[in-house]
């Protein structure tokens, strides 16, 4: 049994010197690295994500970490390891690249937008393909659609192979008809009904304007504003423990109709019991005090507590002070349905203007920007001067957009810099073009037109106009700036053949000659007045058919005159904008007087009003008024040429141009009159379709108006009034103005005129 004993051991010895052998014979020193079946990835970048290198020790056991660490890199399709001697053989299949992806059939997407959603996922040109990939694509794709109501949308894609290991995707979109939504449902409102609540929402049922907003069309992202909304609604009517319970979406089989259902709980409103200022304030809280507009009593409404808050710190932005918060602490009384509203003020640190800076003025010189600004480098912080400066800089006509932004100066925490980025309209320009206006016909208008001549901001223009009623040529000249502080200076050279029957007017033809030179002395910074003076030459040719009043008219006074006027005005305007304003106001009060010794003495006497009010971000109310009058200082009433008219685009829509008002007796031509009163109400607001166009404008409007021989033949019954829809168009080739209006209480002899449009010529 020894014997046997020792035999075992000897055998067991055996076995393990074979394994051991068999375990060193698998391992081995890597002294070289080979990739094969590489095509587009070198193979140090295939080096990169190895997790060995070379003079390592590996064995088989090592292999399956290697194979892991190559698929995880996500280039390769197949990985597998070979020795040859002391080098490790990598053999590869790589994964083909994306070449190139098309897409169609896509319409409410635009491809931009597509691809934008593909790449965030990964697949775009140049990326290593996957058909997981594809997949996510797909379903990218569908929640893209779904999110715009498109629930029928279908996607399918097809993978073609290139040469060189790459592939071409074609994705082919069938979006289908969005779903409309058909029934919106408010359930747990007592105190409002459901017309009030959905007063608020973007999204509505199916409707003939639905055509036009697409309201009707379900987006999630709508809806969860609406419902934003409806929350601001019962906010700013006191109800703090309003809550939206849930919102239930559900569509029918054929994913053509969707339902909405809402359910909310109301609550209770509160009144506010006090307000208090706490905090440490830079100015008088007696100051601040009258911007606290909420009073004891009131309702409780989150819109005002949030202009208040807004109010006090604009209030401190103009001491400098331009990261002042104000944080509103409520406590709120639930037994008595009473809140407690604590505004604690954190003034921040008092910041100044380091630098202002100018970008997208290519043509424009900083220094024509610079001089518009009322808020300077060096001062303390405004945000009244800064938005100020905004306005003074959108006013100016060679400029299309202006965004002013304020960072802080990074390593300061008590210095801002103002960025003022703003994009230029074309100045410079020749234009030959042709305009139509009912009023003035066919108009050939050429002319050099330099609004901001050499980057200066001086105006520069040469003119030739030709239509129907009147043949004009002019030069005029104007610096906004012939001083420093502001003064302007101008001139105007002009000549022009008008004929008056095409205008709607007698049958005569005038040619005017001028030459007139004024100044302008800014006040305030809303405030100017203007001076100017002249020489206006007008030569007057008659025909048969002539009434016999202007004949008499140029028997006594010959037939030219030579007048000299002086013209004089005040106007504020504190308009935002000069093209398409949305708030402030333009008052205007002029005089004109010719010069003792001129031919025809005469005074004429006018005020302008235009008013902007913003209803909301996209509708403005618009209120104008305009009246004149005029006479002689010599015993003679004014010329039977400079008499005020009425009726057209620019004054009383529907009704023919100048056509309003007295007649002359011998011939019933429109005469004009001494005394003239205009005025209109419009409610401005952009296209649905083109709802973020700065260049189109819809308003519907009244108009009333007309025209008297003196001042004492006015009669309120003698007023005429239209009403109508009117669209107004800044073009690329010019401005174009059409109106369709209805008088309201035309008589016998009146010459309406339903439909009016213009184009080429100036609003």
């Amino acid at each position: 049994s020894q014997s046997m004993t020792k035999t075992s051991r000897v055998g067991l010895l055996l076995i393990l010197g074979l394994l051991l052998s068999s375990v060193a014979l698998a391992q081995f020193v890597v002294r070289d690295i080979r990739v094969e079946g590489l095509q587009r990835i070198s193979a140090g970048t295939v080096f990169n994500y190895l997790p060995i290198t070379v003079g390592s020790t590996i064995g088989e056991e090592d292999y399956p970490e290697i194979i892991r660490a190559l698929f995880r890199t996500g280039f390769f399709t197949d990985v597998s390891l070979e020795r040859d001697g002391d080098v490790l053989v990598i053999a590869v299949a790589e994964r083909p690249a994306i070449s190139e992806i098309e897409i169609e059939g896509n319409q409410d997407i635009s491809t931009e937008d597509l691809r934008t959603a593909l790449a965030e996922i990964g697949l775009r040109e140049g990326e290593v393909f996957s058909r997981a990939l594809l997949d996510r694509m797909e379903q990218e794709l569908l929640q893209q659609y779904f999110s715009r109501g498109k629930y029928a949308v279908q996607v399918d894609s097809d993978v073609q192979p290139l040469p060189r290991n790459r592939v071409a995707i074609s994705l082919s979109i069938s979006e289908g008809v969005a779903a409309r939504i058909r029934q919106i449902n408010i359930v747990g409102n007592e105190d409002f009904d459901d017309d009030d609540l959905l007063d608020e929402f973007q999204l509505s049922t199916t409707g003939w304007f639905t055509l036009f907003t697409r309201g009707d069309q379900y987006s999630r992202q709508k809806l969860e504003a609406d419902i934003e909304a409806m929350r601001s609604f019962y906010l700013d009517r006191g109800y703090l423990q309003f809550n939206v319970d849930s919102t239930q979406v559900s569509i029918t089989p054929d994913k053509q109709d969707i339902y909405i259902t809402i359910n909310i709980t109301e609550g209770e409103p509160y009144t506010v019991r006090s307000v208090e200022l706490a905090g440490e304030a830079p100015v008088p809280l007696e100051e601040l005090r009258p911007l606290v507009t909420v009073e004891s009593g009131e309702v409780f409404s989150r819109s005002e507590v949030v202009e208040i808050t807004q109010a006090i710190a604009d209030r401190l932005g103009d001491e400098g002070y331009a990261f002042a918060n104000v944080n509103v602490v409520p406590q709120v009384d639930e037994a008595a349905r009473a809140v407690d509203l604590n505004m604690v003020i954190d003034p921040g640190q008092r910041v100044y203007v380091r630098r202002i800076n100018f970008a997208g003025n290519i043509k424009t010189q900083d220094e024509v920007l610079r001089r518009e600004m009322r808020q300077t480098e060096g001062a303390w912080f405004s945000t009244q001067d800064v938005e100020r400066s905004q306005e003074r800089l959108e006013r100016l006509k060679f400029l299309q957009e202006v965004s002013v932004e304020t960072p802080a100066v990074a390593g300061t925490t008590d210095q801002v810099d103002v960025n003022v980025n703003v994009v230029e309209r074309p100045s410079n320009n020749l234009i030959l073009g042709l305009g139509f206006g009912q009023e003035a016909g066919l108009l050939l208008n050429t002319s050099v037109n330099m609004t901001n001549f050499m980057g200066s901001g001086r105006e520069l223009g040469l003119a030739f106009n030709n239509s129907k009623t009147n043949t004009n040529y002019s030069l005029s000249y104007n610096n906004p700036y012939f001083t420093l502080d502001g003064i302007s200076r101008g001139f105007e050279l002009s000549f022009e053949e008008i004929d008056a029957e095409e205008a709607n007017q007698a049958d005569y033809v005038t040619d005017n000659t001028t030459a007139i030179i004024n100044f302008g002395f800014p006040v305030t910074e809303f405030d100017t007045i203007r001076l100017g003076g002249g020489y206006r030459r007008v030569a007057v040719d008659t025909t048969d058919n002539t009434p016999e009043e202007i004949l008499d008219e140029l028997d006594e006074n010959g037939d030219e005159y030579d007048n000299f006027p002086l013209e004089l005005s005040f106007s504020r305007d504190s308009r935002n904008r000069a093209i398409f304003p949305d708030r402030g106001a333009l008052n205007r009060v002029a005089a004109e007087v010719t010069v003792p010794g001129s031919t025809a003495e005469y005074y004429k006497l006018s005020f302008r009003h235009q008013s902007y009010y913003p209803l909301q971000d996209w509708l403005t109310l618009s209120l104008r008024g305009d009246v004149g009058y005029g006479d002689g200082y010599s015993g003679d009433g004014l010329p039977f040429f400079e008499n005020f008219f009425a009726g057209g685009l620019t004054t009383v829509r529907g009704y023919k141009a100048n056509t309003l008002g007295p007649r002359y007796a011998s011939s019933g031509d429109p005469s004009g009159g001494s005394f003239r009163l205009i005025s209109g109400v419009e409610l401005v607001f952009p296209f649905p379709l083109l709802r973020n166009s700065e260049a189109f404008r819809l308003a519907a409007f009244v108009d009333a108006g007309n025209v008297f021989d003196q001042s004492s033949d006015f009669d309120f019954n003698d007023i005429r009034v239209t009403s109508g829809i009117a669209a107004r168009w800044l073009s690329p080739l010019g401005p174009l103005a059409i109106s369709v209006a209805a008088p309201l209480n035309e008589k016998d002899d009146d010459e309406t005129e339903a439909v009016q449009f213009s184009f080429g010529i100036p609003f």
